[in-house]
């Protein structure tokens, strides 16, 4: 009996409008009725997905969470109070943010409640708006974040061949974080051991839910590691091909047509009424 799902965001729970449709959102609402938890696991911060919150009824609850920059955050949805936060020291962001100066990359720093962007293009400002609060930057430096805490660093580049490229050129400064990719544009730094796998393992021993009662739901690298901790694995139909091989199952709908919801009636719903 499954008891949380954690579950992505972008071109998985929304769809390319970046709402939840209407199929998603009964399912997880009969969801909420029998008491299983439902869990946005997200590369975003948690002030960004407030409206999303809203639409599932989420916002403001207590004893419901989410998953926040890739596992570096969880907090209860009630006062957005975190619970536990594992950002990157500012001496790695820094090195991150002066090292992607030397590359053909736009850069994304989160802060708990802002994204700092530095060499933004209309294409990336096109996909960021509806989905996050941000500033551009063009300082050579992060020296005015020194009070700030730092959850994550990503380069954005549409070319995902470079991105990998990158990533193997970084030799020993690589080695330092947990590196993922997520959208198809996305080469995603969080500090060393802090994942959205992780996250979920740890949200699920703080409710006291074993690792075998969770489902957890995405498409793309930055959801891996949450879809082979979970006791069962689910991919969209629209995901990555690279991340297929490790799922349990993968859906027939994709994220604009209720793919979330497919699995939750298969393997949740069903469940219950049989």
């Amino acid at each position: 009996m499954y008891k949380l799902i954690a579950c992505d965001l972008d071109e998985t729970l929304l769809s390319d409008d970046t709402h939840v449709c209407q199929r998603n959102r009964d399912a997880i609402m009969k969801l909420q009725q029998l008491g299983v938890k439902f869990v946005l696991a997200t590369g975003r911060g948690y002030i960004s997905v407030q409206n999303t919150l809203k639409e599932l009824n989420l916002a403001q609850q207590e004893n419901e969470y989410v998953i926040s920059f890739n596992g570096a955050c969880i907090s209860e949805n009630k006062n957005n109070h975190v619970l536990n936060f594992n950002g990157l020291e500012h001496q790695q962001a820094q090195k991150l943010y002066q090292y992607g100066q030397n590359y053909d990359v736009c850069m994304h720093v989160y802060t708990k409640d802002m994204v700092y962007v530095y060499n933004m293009d209309e294409d990336e400002r096109n996909y960021m708006s509806g989905r996050h609060a941000y500033k551009e930057i063009d300082t050579d430096n992060l020296d005015f974040l020194k009070t700030e805490d730092i959850a994550k660093v990503l380069y954005q580049n549409t070319d995902q061949e470079y991105l990998h490229m990158l990533a193997e050129s970084m030799g020993e400064l690589g080695d330092q974080f947990d590196i993922s990719y997520s959208s198809n544009r996305y080469l995603e730094f969080n500090k060393k051991g802090v994942n959205k796998g992780e996250g979920l393992i740890w949200l699920a021993q703080q409710l006291k839910i074993k690792p075998e009662e969770t489902i957890a739901m995405g498409d793309n690298i930055n959801d891996l590691s949450m879809i082979t901790r979970a006791g069962l694995g689910v991919g969209m139909q629209n995901s990555n091909p690279a991340i297929k091989p490790y799922c349990d199952y993968i859906t027939e709908a994709d994220n604009n047509n209720g793919g979330v919801a497919e699995a939750i009636e298969k393997f949740v719903l069903a469940d219950r009424r049989g």
